[in-house]
């Protein structure tokens, strides 16, 4: 009995066996309460003391103990199987309110999912959609816009020629693109040009001062910041230099050969033909004259000038008259390289023995290349006739060693065979 009733209470540890666990508590208090109270007589029966007769009460005892037992199971298997059934609807019915109350008390996602879909309209119906093989009208075929697929990051224009109207018609200007992009912060630049707007009218203006279509290419390919200068600017740097007296054609030619030429200042290109005119002591004539022959002059920095003007004068050792006349001959002396002028002149003057005043008169010499006259000389002097005095016989000018081809230069200055001047060359 103790054993059944510890089962009911383990069974009943639940909210939903509560009432099964109390109403089975009460019966067995209450059959535990007539178990005491059967016990009672057993001590004194029909006034008589059962201790003289020990084995008559205790035989009494055990049949009436059986008869409670007995009592006992009918009595509870029939209240129990009442109970079981009374107990799956509580079950059923208790678990149906637990549930509410979760949902009511925690509210879960699929809960809010669900209060949310229920203010959601559900429509379902598929959209309607093209079918790739359904024909299409012209007119719509034509309103159909497909977006560029330009790269938004490429280390190359050549992913936006395609893309782009403006880098296409770059392209077919002649312009170097390959250039452009080497050169930082440039390709963003253009692509970010409308052509029609941006470009065209500098390509006009261009065009209106004389430069030949074939040179627009060179022009933007060696400086793009020419489509970025406002056409003022423009075109009162060309107003300023024909003020100069520069003509149109020389002013046209001077902007093909110098891109940058309009990108500077009125200011600045005063201030360098005044520092040219003043430094070599030139008139204003001859200063339009070198300028308009090298326009980079213009453009390029002065101190390389101020230098080779200074290695002229303190160590080749010519006079400024002399120095004025080989700039107007070959003004690119003034930018060349102080180590190839000076390597040059040290092979003519030292070498050749060839005196100032006779570079002078030939300067060309200081502006060729050191191997083809080293070869030349040296060629001459084998076979004893590398002779540069004017006042000598078989004298042989240094503009005609330096500028001949070398089949004339063999024929008439060596009077040797092409053949042999290369079998010399080898030896070298």
């Amino acid at each position: 009995m103790a054993s059944t009733c510890a089962q009911l209470c383990l069974r009943g540890t639940g909210p939903l066996y509560s009432k099964t666990v109390s109403s089975t508590w009460q019966y067995y208090t209450r059959v535990q309460q007539r178990i005491k109270v059967t016990r009672a007589p057993t001590k004194v029966i029909s006034g008589l003391s059962i201790r003289g007769n020990h084995t008559t009460a205790t035989t009494l005892t055990r049949l009436r103990w059986k008869q409670q037992i007995c009592l006992y199971s009918d009595s509870a298997a029939k209240y129990l199987t009442t109970e079981a059934k009374e107990g799956t609807n509580t079950q059923e019915l208790s678990r149906t309110n637990v549930g509410a109350h979760k949902t009511s008390l925690l509210p879960t996602r699929d809960a809010a999912l669900t209060t949310e879909n229920n203010h959601i309209s559900l429509d379902l119906d598929p959209v309607a959609q093209p079918s790739a093989l359904e024909e299409i009208s012209d007119e719509e075929a034509i309103s159909i816009s497909v977006p560029s697929a330009i790269p938004p990051v490429s280390t190359t224009l050549r992913d936006y020629v395609d893309k782009s109207e403006m880098l296409s018609k770059l392209v077919q200007l002649g312009v170097n693109l390959w250039k452009l992009e080497q050169r930082p912060n440039v390709g963003s630049m253009l692509l970010r040009l409308n052509f029609n707007t941006d470009v065209a009218p500098r390509l006009l203006f261009l065009k209106d001062i004389g430069v030949e279509d074939s040179r627009v290419g060179y022009i933007i390919s060696h400086n793009p910041f020419i489509l970025t200068e406002s056409l003022e600017n423009l075109q009162a740097r060309v107003n300023y230099l024909k003020s100069k007296n520069f003509s149109s054609e020389t002013v046209a030619s001077m902007v093909s050969r110098a891109p940058y030429l309009l990108n500077f200042s009125v200011k600045r290109l005063d201030n360098r033909l005044g520092f040219y005119q003043q430094q070599l002591n030139l008139s204003a004539n001859n200063t339009r004259n070198i300028v308009a022959r090298l326009p980079r002059l213009l453009c390029g920095s002065l101190e390389p000038v101020k230098e080779n003007l200074k290695v002229c004068e303190i160590e080749l050792g010519f006079k400024r008259n002399e120095i004025q006349h080989i700039v107007l001959a070959v003004p690119k002396l003034l930018t060349a390289n102080k180590r190839k002028l000076t390597e040059i002149f040290d092979f003519i003057h030292n070498t050749m023995k060839v005196p100032h005043h006779l570079i002078t008169k030939f300067p060309q010499v200081l502006n060729s290349k050191h191997l083809r006259l080293r070869e030349r000389h040296l060629f001459l002097e084998y076979l004893g006739k590398a002779q540069y005095d004017p006042t000598l016989p078989n004298y042989i000018t240094l503009d005609r060693l330096v500028s001949l081809p070398d089949e004339t230069f063999c024929t008439e200055l060596a009077l040797a065979t092409l053949e042999d001047f290369y079998l010399f060359q080898k030896t070298l």
